[in-house]
């Protein structure tokens, strides 16, 4: 079995598709993505959607296109930040799974897949990817000298799955780095690349996720109830299968990035502290009366603390390409 079939093996639900393309919070709730923690991430991405709006010449067409966008967590809380490109924009919700597209909001397109016909000629506008790239299929690899070997996985005689590895022709590892890179990347790289090359005429590229600079420090990591969980291989179907973005890698096919900050600095950068002032003198005006828009206001407060935690969500990077 290829290593890949693995991790979707592990990832899949037959009414939700793939959880962690999905932006769902693991197969378990292990975890939870940023648009989960409430609106304010939203309202802050809707800046930085503005400030590119601006940037292109505030265009009438204007497009958003975020793919495994879930049950529309992210475009929900964009949408009512009420962007000033509002009456310019064209929002696609890209999402596989059907369950999760029915929950998608008012103001989206909604699509299984991206639609030739939705993007011409290439778009004027952003393509989001938040929380992905990490959940596309991925293989690991290990190096006898100059060699590579690919990770596959078979079924001992009993019954146990087993790890075996497999040389593979010179032309298949040509954009690994030399005895460094850990794992073949190859779904996200072609991503990035089909994106940046067909996708976007004009615009920027946002990727959000757990990454690493460094490509020999990408790690593959497993989760279960709220923690590590160790060998991927036990208990099939038990546990979330994840890894570490290689965004040395994935430079390699788009090309270097413009930007790569960490997602607090990112999130700095959009406002994110005049939200949270204008959140903390809402609830101390309002407090004393209650109601929705003071508890929303508080909500502020414990929202940023998770976004920008440098143990956690704020450590994500966001690498962004412009085109």
């Amino acid at each position: 079995m290829p290593y890949a079939d693995l991790v979707n093996l592990a990832l899949y639900d037959p009414d939700y598709g793939f959880y962690m393309r999905g932006g769902r919070a693991g197969r378990r709730g292990d975890f939870i993505t940023s648009p989960e923690v409430g609106p304010l991430f939203g309202h802050v991405v809707s800046r930085a959607i503005d400030a590119e709006w601006d940037r292109l010449g505030q265009p009438d067409d204007f497009v958003v296109v975020e793919v495994g966008a879930g049950p529309g967590s992210l475009a929900r809380s964009i949408l009512a930040a009420s962007p000033r490109c509002g009456e310019c924009l064209r929002y696609l919700a890209v999402e596989q799974s059907a369950a999760q597209r029915a929950h998608h909001p008012n103001g989206v397109v909604s699509l299984g897949q991206l639609e030739p016909d939705e993007i011409a000629d290439g778009i004027t506008g952003v393509v989001l990817a938040n929380e992905l790239l990490d959940n596309l299929a991925f293989t690991p690899i290990r190096w006898r000298g100059d060699a590579v070997e690919f990770s596959s996985v078979d079924v001992a005689s009993d019954g146990r799955l087993v790890e075996v590895f497999e040389a593979v022709p010179d032309q298949q590892t040509a954009h690994l780095s030399p005895s460094r890179s850990v794992v073949d990347q190859r779904d996200a790289g072609e991503w990035v690349r089909h994106m940046a090359s067909e996708v976007v005429a004009k615009g920027r590229m946002i990727v959000i996720d757990y990454a690493r600079l460094d490509t020999s420090e990408v790690e593959v990591r497993t989760y279960s109830e709220h923690g590590r969980a160790g060998d991927p291989l036990v208990a099939l179907g038990t546990k979330d299968i994840t890894v570490d973005l290689d965004l040395e890698a994935l430079q390699r096919y788009a090309g270097a990035a413009t930007a790569i900050v960490e997602q607090r600095d990112w999130l700095d950068q959009y406002g994110i502290a005049d939200l949270v002032e204008e959140g903390r003198m809402i609830w101390e005006r309002e407090a004393a009366v209650g109601g929705l828009e003071a508890l929303r206001a508080k909500s502020r407060l414990r929202e940023a603390e998770s976004l920008c935690d440098p143990g956690g969500l704020g450590g994500f990077y966001v690498t962004e390409w412009v085109l």
